[in-house]
């Protein structure tokens, strides 16, 4: 004790020391606290009991704990045994990274003759159990481990101490749950310890400091804004627009559309506002405006002097955090109550804390997305193919819609959704349905009269989504296509005609994108078949899995176009859709950076409503040439079943060249890997 109060007077670092752990202190009830008192700090012990550990000399544990650096700090468990004794204490420092709500440190003392299994899993049942109750905490466990090693039972602690502690033996070890937080060195033995003491230097930086905070830009709906749009556009002569986009008694569709969609973004300018907020990288997922306010005052009656007020401050900043912790146990709770699986996901992500890999690569320059979009264009070369629309038929009439469905449909749009290139958020068309159900009517059945489709409802801006968390090359990011809002209210209206028109019984064996279809159907239907046919004598299965590459970026629309006049498709929602594939404008954007634009004419854009849809109209004909054979496929996934007998695979051999042969006719590559 003498030299150790010698050390903590006369040496800076060990003066300015948070914590001190010690292993095998000898103290017994003999020995007072007042002996072991050091001026500045707290002292916890727990002292070896016979009873337990079957020893009467020797062990026992205690932690030294500076007042300057924390005066907030209890015992939470002790143990003690012939394997293993340890203190756990609990400290609210004065100063604490946002990342952490406390320090759990526990001081170790595993015996030389312990057994290391027991001793560890009663170890990890502590610190487990800790780690339940705070589960932000940071928890430093140190002390003698002998010959066992913690990340036996807790593998995501990491330790600290490198350099030997006895003789040639590492025996002491500190353990964290972060990642590189400490730099050791060693120091002289103190007193007649025959373990070298270690000192241990904070490394950890915060995230805050290590992670810049992000700037966001959002939309701010000022008050009543929906109300005031609704009243605009319930004043707005729309037969202005489509006069003024009137040329010789034809109206231009472009021009139209342009302007309706440019009046509306003018006035959901004036009722919006944009501000940018900062992200902090450590910032709790609770945290919200009122939490914020009851910070500043509560800094703000710091500030004053005034004792009252700063006390009643932080009380109301207490009730304020309990409150909004509460509100978002609430709003995450409410994942798991619905029959919706895709809140459910959303749910167990937030408990989880599951981020999302990268968009960008490390490595990414400002050509990268224009890179991207010359990628995602490559099958557009190979496209031959001429697209010409078909002679409209005398007796054919265009398809109509009511404005009554256009309504319906701008009235389920999912006001969360992102914008697409014409900026019109979903809440306005949603807010504003029945303002907007004519003026949108107007322009979905012109556009059928005339079989075109508006550039800018094909516009697609192309958001490249990791295939898996080490994205380096072009192919391992997937293009979505990100399309205005309204273009796809447009395509489910000409979606639920085609589901129309088209037999219930077509393509039974196409599992994905249909009503009360799914993959447990798919698998069901390939066990059932395959398992009834082994139930014969001299029978086999065999199953060929397939995949393509990229395969919705390879549909030529010709081709698709000569499928549905097959299926009985009119010529007008044909001419429609071919119109609707071809000419499309595409850029790539990733983050902050965009690419230029290119016009595709090959491919249907991920993304769009319509696109699953014609993906399995174009592969409805890809079907077995044998009554042995079964072709199941779940959107571009196929699986070739062939049911064998008598060792003859001749059926199955043909089956899987006319497949190649039919692969090659329709332009889609294998994907071999």
């Amino acid at each position: 004790m003498d030299e150790l109060k010698i050390w903590t007077l006369t040496q800076k670092w060990l003066m300015d020391c948070n914590v001190m752990f010690f292993t095998e202190t000898w103290l017994c009830n003999d020995v007072p606290n007042s002996v072991v008192h050091m001026d500045g700090r707290s002292f916890f012990r727990a002292d070896r009991v016979a009873a337990t550990s079957g020893k009467n000399k020797g062990g026992g544990v205690c932690i030294y704990v500076n007042k300057s650096w924390c005066t907030d700090s209890v015992i939470v468990d002790t143990y003690c045994s012939a394997d293993l004794e340890f203190l756990i204490i609990k400290c609210r420092p004065f100063y604490l990274p946002c990342e952490f709500t406390c320090i759990v440190a526990a001081a170790v003392y595993v015996t030389p003759d312990a057994n290391a299994n027991v001793a560890m899993k009663e170890l990890c049942a502590a610190i487990s159990k800790l780690q339940t109750l705070h589960p932000d905490g940071a928890f430093i466990v140190s002390g003698d481990f002998n010959h066992c090693t913690l990340r036996s039972v807790l593998p995501k602690f990491h330790q600290n101490v490198s350099c030997t502690t006895r003789g040639h033996k590492t025996l002491d070890h500190v353990y964290t749950n972060v990642t590189d937080a400490y730099k050791v060195t060693p120091l002289p033995h103190l007193g007649q310890s025959d373990h070298l003491s270690l000192f241990l230097l904070p490394k950890y930086t915060p995230v805050i400091r290590c992670v810049k905070p992000t700037i966001r830009t959002v939309k701010i709906w000022l008050e009543g804004a929906d109300s005031t749009l609704q009243h605009q556009f319930q004043h707005t002569d729309w037969s202005e627009f489509a006069a003024q986009a009137t040329t010789d008694s034809r109206i231009n569709i472009d021009t139209y559309t342009n302007s309706v969609l440019e009046h509306i973004n003018s006035c959901v300018g004036r009722v919006t506002t944009h501000k940018k907020i900062k992200i902090f990288p450590n910032q709790k997922p609770w945290m919200n405006r009122e939490v914020r306010l009851l910070l500043k005052a509560r800094d703000a009656a710091f500030r004053s002097g005034d004792r009252e007020a700063y006390s009643s401050a932080r009380a109301n900043l207490r009730k304020g955090i309990c409150q909004a912790k509460l509100t978002h146990k609430q709003r995450i709770e409410e994942h798991f109550n619905s029959s919706d699986p895709r809140r459910m996901w959303q749910g167990i992500q937030s408990i989880t804390d599951y981020k999302p890999p990268n968009t960008v690569p490390p490595s990414s320059s400002a050509s990268l997305p224009d890179e991207l979009n010359h990628f995602y264009a490559r099958f557009d070369k190979n496209n031959k193919e001429i697209s010409l629309k078909a002679e409209h038929q005398p007796n054919e009439l265009p398809l109509t819609l009511s404005t009554s469905a256009v309504y319906s449909t701008l009235c389920k749009v999912n006001a969360r959704k992102a914008a697409g290139p014409d900026g019109i958020p979903g809440r306005v068309l949603k807010a504003c349905a029945e303002q907007l159900a004519e003026v949108f009517t107007d322009i979905f059945n012109l556009s059928l009269a005339q079989t075109t489709v508006p550039t800018v409802f094909k516009t697609s801006t192309i958001v490249p989504v990791p295939k898996h968390s080490s994205a380096s090359v072009p192919n391992d990011f997937r293009p979505v296509a990100l399309t205005p809002i309204i273009a796809k209210c447009f395509e489910k209206l000409i979606a639920s005609h085609l589901k129309s028109c088209l037999p219930a019984t077509l393509d039974p064996f196409q599992f994905a994108y249909r009503r009360n279809r799914s993959t447990e159907d798919a698998i069901s239907t390939a066990l059932h078949s395959a398992l009834t046919h082994l139930d014969s004598q001299n029978t086999h299965v065999r199953m060929l899995f397939i995949d393509f590459s990229s395969a919705f970026n390879t549909v030529i629309p010709p081709k698709l176009i000569s499928k549905l006049s097959q299926l009985g498709i009119s010529t007008s929602i044909s001419n429609w859709i071919l119109d609707f594939l071809t000419n499309r404008p595409q850029s790539v954007k990733l983050d902050n950076l965009s690419s230029s634009i290119i016009t595709l004419n090959t491919g249907v854009p991920q993304g769009c409503v319509l696109s699953p849809l014609l993906y399995s109209l174009f592969t409805h004909d890809c079907v077995p040439v044998y009554g042995s054979n079964t072709i199941i496929k779940f959107a571009d996934d196929t699986t070739v079943v062939d049911l064998i007998k008598d060792d003859d695979e001749s059926a199955y051999r043909d089956e899987v060249q006319h497949l190649a042969v039919w692969c090659a006719t329709n332009n889609l590559e294998l994907n071999t890997q």
